[in-house]
C-alpha cells in the first residue's frame, strides 16, 4: 500500500459485514523505532480476510494515518478504537512510536507478549523475545520450523548492520 487509492481500499475492506469488530494483527518497523526514529512500514493481517497488507509509511507520510475511507475511518481512528482489537507482539516500542510522532494512542490492544508471560509455567522473570516463543511455543513441525529459522535468517541479513544489512527501506 504505497498510494491514497490503495490505502482507502485497505481502509475499506477494514468494514466486516458481518457486524462485528475486525481483529488485526499489526507490526511495526522503522529505522530506531521510538519516539527517536521513524515508522517506515506497517504490516497488517486482517484476519476475517487472510490477507496481509504492507503499508509504506516511508511515501505516505502523515496521510497514512489522515486518510479516510468511504465510511470516515482513516487509519489513526482504527488505531485508537477500542472496538477494534489490535495483535502485536511487544507493543512497547509501536505505541512509543505511533504517539510521539502521529500523536495516536492505541486501545484496544492484545499483546501476545505478555500473554506468552502470564500463561507461561517456568520462572517469568524477562520476557521472551519472538523467536523465542516461537522456538518453544509454536505448533509446527521439524520442516516448517527449519523454514522459519531460514527465512528469519534472510530476514536478519537484510536488516542487521552487523549482517551487512541496513535498517534503512
Amino acid at each position: 500500500v504505497d498510494n491514497t487509492i490503495l490505502l482507502k481500499k485497505f481502509l475499506d475492506n477494514l468494514d466486516d459485514s458481518s457486524g462485528q469488530a475486525p481483529r488485526l494483527f499489526v507490526d511495526l518497523e522503522g529505522n530506531n523505532l521510538s519516539r527517536h526514529g521513524t515508522i517506515s512500514l506497517i504490516t497488517v493481517l486482517l484476519e476475517s480476510e487472510k490477507e496481509v497488507y504492507l503499508i509504506d509509511v516511508t511515501t505516505l507520510g502523515h496521510i497514512t494515518f489522515t486518510t479516510r475511507g468511504v465510511d470516515d475511518q482513516n487509519f489513526q481512528s482504527v488505531l485508537e478504537s477500542p472496538k477494534v482489537i489490535k495483535v502485536f507482539f511487544d507493543i512497547r516500542n509501536d505505541s512509543d512510536a505511533l504517539f510521539s510522532l502521529s500523536g495516536i494512542r492505541v486501545a484496544g490492544i492484545e499483546d501476545l507478549q505478555l500473554m506468552e508471560l502470564a500463561s507461561r509455567t517456568f520462572p517469568k522473570r524477562h520476557v521472551n523475545g519472538l523467536a523465542k516463543c516461537i522456538e518453544r511455543d509454536a505448533s509446527i513441525n521439524f520442516l516448517e520450523r527449519r523454514k522459519w529459522q531460514a527465512i528469519k535468517g534472510k530476514g536478519q541479513d537484510l536488516f542487521d548492520p552487523s549482517r551487512g544489512g541496513s535498517y534503512a527501506l
